[in-house]
Protein backbone atom coordinates (compact mmCIF):
# COMPACT_ATOMS: atom_id res chain seq x y z
CA UNK A 1 0.00 0.00 0.00
CA UNK A 2 1.33 3.43 -0.93
CA UNK A 3 1.11 5.52 2.25
CA UNK A 4 1.57 8.73 0.24
CA UNK A 5 -1.17 8.07 -2.33
CA UNK A 6 -4.63 9.67 -2.09
CA UNK A 7 -7.45 7.60 -0.63
CA UNK A 8 -9.08 7.64 -4.08
CA UNK A 9 -7.63 8.71 -7.40
CA UNK A 10 -9.90 8.82 -10.45
CA UNK A 11 -8.29 9.58 -13.80
CA UNK A 12 -10.13 10.40 -17.04
CA UNK A 13 -13.23 8.44 -16.02
CA UNK A 14 -16.08 8.28 -18.53
CA UNK A 15 -19.23 6.21 -18.03
CA UNK A 16 -21.99 5.93 -20.62
CA UNK A 17 -25.42 4.30 -20.68
CA UNK A 18 -26.65 3.36 -24.15
CA UNK A 19 -23.84 5.45 -25.68
CA UNK A 20 -24.92 8.57 -23.76
CA UNK A 21 -22.41 9.95 -21.24
CA UNK A 22 -23.34 9.91 -17.57
CA UNK A 23 -19.87 10.91 -16.38
CA UNK A 24 -17.47 12.63 -18.72
CA UNK A 25 -13.68 12.73 -18.32
CA UNK A 26 -13.73 12.90 -14.50
CA UNK A 27 -10.52 13.53 -12.55
CA UNK A 28 -10.79 13.28 -8.76
CA UNK A 29 -8.26 13.01 -5.96
CA UNK A 30 -9.67 12.43 -2.49
CA UNK A 31 -7.11 12.99 0.29
CA UNK A 32 -6.99 10.60 3.19
CA UNK A 33 -8.84 11.49 6.35
CA UNK A 34 -11.52 13.78 4.90
CA UNK A 35 -15.31 13.67 5.14
CA UNK A 36 -16.41 14.55 1.61
CA UNK A 37 -19.81 15.18 0.04
CA UNK A 38 -20.58 14.52 -3.62
CA UNK A 39 -23.16 17.15 -4.56
CA UNK A 40 -25.06 17.87 -7.76
CA UNK A 41 -28.51 17.96 -9.34
CA UNK A 42 -30.59 14.88 -10.14
CA UNK A 43 -29.03 13.10 -13.08
CA UNK A 44 -25.57 14.48 -12.37
CA UNK A 45 -23.98 11.03 -12.05
CA UNK A 46 -23.32 11.08 -8.29
CA UNK A 47 -24.36 7.49 -7.57
CA UNK A 48 -22.80 6.35 -10.82
CA UNK A 49 -19.45 7.77 -9.71
CA UNK A 50 -19.56 5.77 -6.46
CA UNK A 51 -20.50 2.61 -8.36
CA UNK A 52 -17.76 3.18 -10.92
CA UNK A 53 -15.22 3.50 -8.10
CA UNK A 54 -16.38 0.09 -6.86
CA UNK A 55 -16.46 -1.52 -10.29
CA UNK A 56 -20.23 -1.99 -10.08
CA UNK A 57 -20.73 -0.17 -13.38
CA UNK A 58 -18.47 -0.49 -16.39
CA UNK A 59 -16.40 2.52 -17.35
CA UNK A 60 -15.96 3.41 -21.02
CA UNK A 61 -12.57 4.90 -20.17
CA UNK A 62 -10.43 5.83 -17.21
CA UNK A 63 -8.86 4.38 -14.09
CA UNK A 64 -9.72 4.26 -10.38
CA UNK A 65 -7.05 3.73 -7.72
CA UNK A 66 -7.58 3.16 -4.00
CA UNK A 67 -4.53 4.00 -1.90
CA UNK A 68 -2.48 3.92 -5.08
CA UNK A 69 -3.59 0.53 -6.41
CA UNK A 70 -6.58 -0.80 -8.39
CA UNK A 71 -9.74 -1.33 -6.38
CA UNK A 72 -9.72 -5.08 -7.11
CA UNK A 73 -6.49 -5.33 -5.07
CA UNK A 74 -7.80 -3.13 -2.24
CA UNK A 75 -11.31 -4.44 -1.61
CA UNK A 76 -10.64 -5.10 2.08
CA UNK A 77 -9.86 -1.43 2.60
CA UNK A 78 -13.27 -0.29 1.35
CA UNK A 79 -16.76 -0.42 2.90
CA UNK A 80 -19.86 0.48 0.88
CA UNK A 81 -23.28 1.63 2.07
CA UNK A 82 -25.71 1.47 -0.89
CA UNK A 83 -29.00 3.31 -1.16
CA UNK A 84 -31.56 1.77 1.16
CA UNK A 85 -34.07 1.47 -1.69
CA UNK A 86 -31.78 -0.95 -3.55
CA UNK A 87 -32.14 -3.65 -0.88
CA UNK A 88 -34.81 -6.34 -0.41
CA UNK A 89 -35.76 -5.65 3.20
CA UNK A 90 -38.26 -8.53 3.21
CA UNK A 91 -35.40 -11.05 3.20
CA UNK A 92 -35.88 -13.16 6.37
CA UNK A 93 -32.84 -12.34 8.47
CA UNK A 94 -32.06 -10.58 11.73
CA UNK A 95 -30.35 -7.26 12.32
CA UNK A 96 -27.34 -8.99 13.88
CA UNK A 97 -26.95 -11.33 10.92
CA UNK A 98 -27.01 -8.40 8.48
CA UNK A 99 -24.26 -6.61 10.39
CA UNK A 100 -22.13 -9.76 10.65
CA UNK A 101 -22.23 -9.99 6.86
CA UNK A 102 -19.70 -7.18 6.99
CA UNK A 103 -17.20 -9.66 8.45
CA UNK A 104 -17.17 -11.95 5.43
CA UNK A 105 -14.56 -9.88 3.63
CA UNK A 106 -11.99 -10.77 6.28
CA UNK A 107 -13.35 -14.24 7.10
CA UNK A 108 -13.91 -15.51 3.60
CA UNK A 109 -17.16 -17.21 2.60
CA UNK A 110 -16.15 -20.67 3.88
CA UNK A 111 -15.68 -19.66 7.53
CA UNK A 112 -18.63 -18.87 9.74
CA UNK A 113 -18.64 -15.85 12.08
CA UNK A 114 -17.82 -16.69 15.69
CA UNK A 115 -17.83 -14.90 19.03
CA UNK A 116 -15.24 -12.34 17.88
CA UNK A 117 -17.38 -11.34 14.90
CA UNK A 118 -20.56 -11.34 16.97
CA UNK A 119 -18.95 -9.03 19.54
CA UNK A 120 -17.72 -6.72 16.79
CA UNK A 121 -21.20 -6.62 15.24
CA UNK A 122 -22.80 -5.79 18.60
CA UNK A 123 -20.24 -3.03 19.15
CA UNK A 124 -21.06 -1.58 15.72
CA UNK A 125 -24.78 -1.70 16.51
CA UNK A 126 -24.00 0.12 19.74
CA UNK A 127 -22.26 2.88 17.79
CA UNK A 128 -25.44 3.54 15.81
CA UNK A 129 -27.83 3.07 18.73
CA UNK A 130 -29.32 -0.21 17.47
CA UNK A 131 -27.98 -2.80 19.92
CA UNK A 132 -31.43 -3.39 21.39
CA UNK A 133 -32.69 -4.44 17.95
CA UNK A 134 -30.07 -7.13 17.30
CA UNK A 135 -32.57 -10.02 17.15
CA UNK A 136 -35.27 -8.05 15.32
CA UNK A 137 -36.14 -9.05 11.75
CA UNK A 138 -34.97 -6.36 9.33
CA UNK A 139 -38.44 -6.20 7.75
CA UNK A 140 -39.78 -4.91 11.09
CA UNK A 141 -37.52 -1.85 11.14
CA UNK A 142 -38.34 1.70 10.12
CA UNK A 143 -36.46 3.29 7.25
CA UNK A 144 -34.15 5.18 9.59
CA UNK A 145 -33.42 2.05 11.59
CA UNK A 146 -32.63 0.12 8.42
CA UNK A 147 -30.17 2.81 7.40
CA UNK A 148 -28.44 2.57 10.77
CA UNK A 149 -28.12 -1.20 10.35
CA UNK A 150 -26.46 -0.70 6.98
CA UNK A 151 -24.05 1.76 8.54
CA UNK A 152 -23.24 -0.73 11.30
CA UNK A 153 -22.52 -3.39 8.67
CA UNK A 154 -19.97 -1.02 7.13
CA UNK A 155 -18.45 -0.13 10.52
CA UNK A 156 -17.79 -3.76 11.40
CA UNK A 157 -15.50 -4.00 8.36
CA UNK A 158 -13.09 -1.55 10.03
CA UNK A 159 -12.22 -0.18 6.60
CA UNK A 160 -9.96 2.72 5.74
CA UNK A 161 -12.37 4.12 3.13
CA UNK A 162 -16.16 4.35 3.37
CA UNK A 163 -18.34 5.06 0.32
CA UNK A 164 -21.97 5.90 1.11
CA UNK A 165 -24.80 6.52 -1.34
CA UNK A 166 -27.45 8.89 0.10
CA UNK A 167 -27.25 7.65 3.72
CA UNK A 168 -29.54 10.48 4.90
CA UNK A 169 -32.28 9.88 2.36
CA UNK A 170 -35.66 9.27 3.99
CA UNK A 171 -34.41 9.19 7.59
CA UNK A 172 -35.74 11.16 10.55
CA UNK A 173 -33.84 13.96 12.26
CA UNK A 174 -32.67 11.72 15.12
CA UNK A 175 -31.20 9.16 12.74
CA UNK A 176 -29.54 11.88 10.67
CA UNK A 177 -27.83 13.27 13.76
CA UNK A 178 -26.72 9.78 14.78
CA UNK A 179 -25.27 9.08 11.33
CA UNK A 180 -23.44 12.42 11.19
CA UNK A 181 -21.88 11.74 14.58
CA UNK A 182 -20.57 8.36 13.40
CA UNK A 183 -19.19 9.83 10.16
CA UNK A 184 -17.36 12.54 12.07
CA UNK A 185 -15.97 9.93 14.45
CA UNK A 186 -14.65 7.98 11.46
CA UNK A 187 -12.93 11.09 10.14
CA UNK A 188 -11.44 11.79 13.59
CA UNK A 189 -10.02 8.25 13.53
CA UNK A 190 -8.24 8.98 10.26
CA UNK A 191 -10.73 7.22 7.99
CA UNK A 192 -11.82 8.65 4.64
CA UNK A 193 -15.58 9.00 4.12
CA UNK A 194 -17.22 9.87 0.78
CA UNK A 195 -20.97 10.53 0.82
CA UNK A 196 -23.45 11.17 -1.99
CA UNK A 197 -25.49 13.99 -0.51
CA UNK A 198 -28.48 16.05 -1.65
CA UNK A 199 -29.08 18.68 1.04
CA UNK A 200 -27.05 21.78 0.19
CA UNK A 201 -27.89 23.50 3.47
CA UNK A 202 -26.06 20.92 5.59
CA UNK A 203 -22.91 20.63 3.47
CA UNK A 204 -20.93 23.30 5.39
CA UNK A 205 -22.05 21.84 8.72
CA UNK A 206 -21.42 18.15 8.03
CA UNK A 207 -18.46 18.01 5.63
CA UNK A 208 -14.96 19.42 5.23
CA UNK A 209 -14.49 18.52 1.53
CA UNK A 210 -16.92 18.65 -1.36
CA UNK A 211 -17.08 17.49 -4.98
CA UNK A 212 -19.49 19.47 -7.17
CA UNK A 213 -20.59 17.27 -10.04
CA UNK A 214 -22.83 17.59 -13.06
CA UNK A 215 -21.70 14.93 -15.53
CA UNK A 216 -18.37 16.76 -15.49
CA UNK A 217 -16.42 17.79 -12.42
CA UNK A 218 -17.31 21.39 -11.60
CA UNK A 219 -15.13 21.83 -8.53
CA UNK A 220 -13.52 19.92 -5.71
CA UNK A 221 -11.69 20.77 -2.52
CA UNK A 222 -12.21 22.12 1.00
CA UNK A 223 -15.79 23.27 1.59
CA UNK A 224 -14.65 26.77 2.57
CA UNK A 225 -12.92 27.19 -0.79
CA UNK A 226 -15.11 25.28 -3.24
CA UNK A 227 -18.67 25.57 -1.92
CA UNK A 228 -19.14 29.04 -3.36
CA UNK A 229 -21.97 30.87 -5.08
CA UNK A 230 -20.13 30.86 -8.39
CA UNK A 231 -19.44 27.12 -8.33
CA UNK A 232 -22.99 26.31 -7.28
CA UNK A 233 -24.30 28.38 -10.19
CA UNK A 234 -22.11 26.33 -12.50
CA UNK A 235 -23.35 23.08 -10.96
CA UNK A 236 -27.10 23.74 -10.83
CA UNK A 237 -29.50 25.19 -13.38
CA UNK A 238 -33.16 26.19 -13.61
CA UNK A 239 -35.14 26.80 -10.44
CA UNK A 240 -33.13 24.91 -7.88
CA UNK A 241 -32.30 25.33 -4.18
CA UNK A 242 -29.51 27.85 -3.84
CA UNK A 243 -27.65 28.98 -0.77
CA UNK A 244 -27.66 32.62 0.25
CA UNK A 245 -24.49 34.27 1.47
CA UNK A 246 -24.89 35.96 4.84
CA UNK A 247 -22.10 37.23 7.07
CA UNK A 248 -19.55 35.52 4.86
CA UNK A 249 -21.27 32.11 4.94
CA UNK A 250 -23.62 30.32 2.59
CA UNK A 251 -26.91 29.50 4.26
CA UNK A 252 -30.66 29.46 3.67
CA UNK A 253 -32.21 28.72 0.29
CA UNK A 254 -33.79 30.57 -2.59
CA UNK A 255 -34.55 29.60 -6.18
CA UNK A 256 -32.21 30.53 -8.98
CA UNK A 257 -33.54 30.80 -12.50
CA UNK A 258 -30.89 32.80 -14.33
CA UNK A 259 -28.29 30.09 -14.84
CA UNK A 260 -27.78 27.32 -17.36
CA UNK A 261 -27.17 23.76 -16.39
CA UNK A 262 -24.39 21.87 -18.22
CA UNK A 263 -25.63 19.61 -20.99
CA UNK A 264 -26.64 16.66 -18.82
CA UNK A 265 -30.20 15.97 -19.94
CA UNK A 266 -29.26 12.45 -20.91
CA UNK A 267 -27.54 11.61 -17.64
CA UNK A 268 -28.65 9.19 -14.96
CA UNK A 269 -27.79 9.57 -11.31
Amino acid sequence: MNDQAPAIEVNDLTVAYRDKPVLWDIDVQVPRGVLMAIVGPNGAGKSTLIKAMLGLVRAAAGQVLVHGRPYAEQRKLVAYVPQRGSVDWDFPTSVLDVVMMGCYGSLGWLRRPGKKERDAAMAALGQVGMQDFAERQISQLSGGQQQRVFLARALVQNAGLYLMDEPFQGVDAKTERAIVTVLQQLRAAGKTVVVVHHDLETVPEYFDWVLLLNVRRIGMGPVDEVFTEENLRLTYGGRVPFLQRRNGHLEGTKPVDDVRRPDASMAAD
